[in-house]
């Protein structure tokens, strides 16, 4: 833990000196969103509202996901396989993909809200959705962007292998969270929730069984 909390650190205090990709990436989110408005002005409604949040958000994802390894050096890379073991590597960067990818939901929201109003009725749900959505982006996508890390085509590879993967978590989450904008739903959409909570414990553990021979590589 103690590794990981470090690495979190440095990643971290990189991505503050690299502010460009995130802006990058909030620039991707603000145009989108606005690009929605306009096409769908007069005509939104709640489905399109709820499946267009998390297709935006899936792609975010994998933009933000992607240098989680294409930035490491094989100096760096060298340097790492030296100081920490590779469970702290890879529990690192999906933790930090999962904080800032769950400040990304939370402008996206403010966002779609300020643009095509707020459809939530059951708040508590939908931030447990987002939380629970979020982190399961990350626990797949890091993996798949570790694999991509050891290709020259990271891009191509993180697209191929990545959205097929994050295809079933997308599916939950359009469902789930069209009962909760419905409605209260916590309950009904529990049995949604827990399959979502158990992808996410196959991703890690998935990601602590084969990302340390991947890392020997």
């Amino acid at each position: 833990m103690h590794h990981t909390l470090a690495l979190i650190q440095k990643e971290l205090q990189l991505e503050w000196r690299q502010k460009h990709a995130l802006g990058g990436i909030m620039l991707y989110l603000v145009s989108t969103v606005f690009i929605c408005y306009l096409a769908f002005s007069g005509i939104m409604n709640p489905q399109t509202w709820n499946a267009l949040f998390w297709i935006i958000m899936a792609f975010a994802s994998i933009n933000l996901v992607l240098k989680s390894f294409n930035d490491e050096s094989t100096g760096r890379k060298m340097y790492l396989y030296t100081l920490a073991s590779p469970v702290s590597v890879i529990f690192s960067k999906i933790l930090l993909n999962t904080l800032v990818m769950f400040a990304l939901g939370i402008i996206g929201y403010l966002l779609f809200s300020l643009f095509m109003g707020n459809m939530i009725k059951d708040p508590l749900a939908w931030w447990l959705l987002l939380l629970v959505g979020v982190s399961g982006f990350s626990s797949i996508l890091t993996m798949v962007s570790a694999i991509a890390g050891q290709t020259k085509n990271n891009f191509t590879i993180m697209a191929v292998l990545g959205f097929p993967l994050i295809l079933p978590l997308i599916l939950l989450l359009i469902r789930s969270s069209a009962a909760v904008i419905n409605g209260p739903a916590l309950k009904a959409i529990l049995p949604d929730l827990l399959v979502i909570v158990l992808l996410n414990l196959i991703a890690l553990l998935l990601s602590y069984l084969l990302f340390p021979y991947l890392w020997k590589e």
